[in-house]
């Protein structure tokens, strides 16, 4: 059975949406002194972000989290 292409679409963008906070994250750690609390709340950002994209594509309507 093939894959709903909006939910494709929605489970992928969460998932970048985590990685755009991970690569925000990372840059914070070139500043000098590195930013370790923003670095802390884009990873957080990222884990939760990866966690709605998860439950996007195991959602039975692929609609369990809001934006």
């Amino acid at each position: 059975m093939p894959h709903d292409p909006a939910r494709i679409a929605e489970t992928t963008s969460w998932f970048e949406k985590a990685a755009n906070d991970l690569r925000a994250a990372d840059h914070e750690l070139t500043a000098v002194p590195p930013l370790t609390d923003d670095m802390v709340f884009h990873a957080q950002q990222a884990a939760e972000k990866a966690m709605k994209g998860y439950l996007s594509w195991v959602s039975a309507k692929g609609r369990a989290v809001g934006k």
